[in-house]
């Protein structure tokens, strides 16, 4: 049973684009290969809260990353720090913010882009700043990592459906056609990736609304999608809401590793 695992975050991905647009994912779904889930992000629906609450599994008013100009290494374990700590490689394609919580705060475009040398809680990482920085790169990115360094946790962050909803709103057909351009670059990478040995999760932080922004309650800034490849998950569709402070323990439980003790009890009833 493999504890191997590769978490792709899309930014901005809301859950039914990416039920109505996501050809490839829901092809694995109805072959028995793959499971989805509907998941409710924490509040506030804002990227680098969200960030943290994906990768450290504690909710804000305890993490207080509340805003995206809270700009300071986090102050809780990760999911970066527990691969580490059981001896497991990690490594990271991401936009910046991501090694400005784990790695070092302020993010220097010059000398920060690449991170290779393993001593930081983020072990491999390479960074992008420009929110349209081409997804093909980034999973480009990802891949070299991977068959580089051969991590056992793989997290990509790719930026472009969030871009493109920021510029043209969710109910716009340049977000649509970004989330089945993204579909259309998983096609190409997770047959091999799975083939290698990986479980595979797909998620967003958070949704996109018509008005081309998000931060609020409602379902479009909130609702998120959470596909799972994985030999230790019942295949199908779930219709009840998983919330989004599962997926960390979710991640560690896919590890095999023990989750840190800020995180809540994994209580996802499908997993073998």
């Amino acid at each position: 049973m493999s504890n191997k695992l590769i978490f792709i975050m899309l930014d901005g991905l809301r859950y039914d684009t990416a039920e109505s647009r996501m050809g490839y994912l829901h092809h694995l779904i109805e072959k028995g290969k793959a499971s989805r889930f509907k998941v409710k992000s924490e509040l506030p629906s804002i990227s680098r809260p969200l960030y943290e609450v994906l990768l450290t599994g504690t909710p804000v008013y305890k993490n207080r990353i509340t805003s995206n100009q809270t700009i300071r290494l986090s102050h809780e374990e990760s999911i970066f720090h527990l691969t580490k700590k059981n001896g497991l490689k990690n490594a990271t394609a991401s936009y910046y913010w991501v090694s400005e919580l784990y790695n070092s705060a302020p993010f220097n475009k010059i000398t920060d882009r690449f991170q290779l040398d393993g001593q930081k809680p983020i072990e491999r990482g390479i960074f992008y700043w420009e929110d349209h920085y081409p997804d093909s790169h980034l999973f480009a990115d990802a891949n070299f990592l991977l068959s580089t360094y051969q991590p056992e946790f793989l997290y990509v962050h790719s930026m472009n459906i969030d871009n493109d909803g920021h510029k043209f709103t969710a109910d716009s057909k340049e977000y649509r056609n970004r989330v089945l351009n993204v579909d259309g670059l998983l096609a190409e990478l997770l047959p091999n990736w799975i083939e290698a040995g990986y479980q595979i999760i797909v998620t967003a932080d958070h949704g996109m609304n018509d008005d081309g922004n998000h931060g609020g309650t409602t379902t479009a800034d909130r609702d998120v999608p959470l596909f799972i490849i994985s030999d230790r998950v019942k295949p199908g569709i779930y219709k009840e809401d998983i919330p989004q402070l599962q997926i960390a323990p979710l991640v560690c439980e896919l590890l095999n590793i023990q989750q840190s003790p800020a995180m809540q009890k994994l209580s996802i009833p499908v997993l073998k």
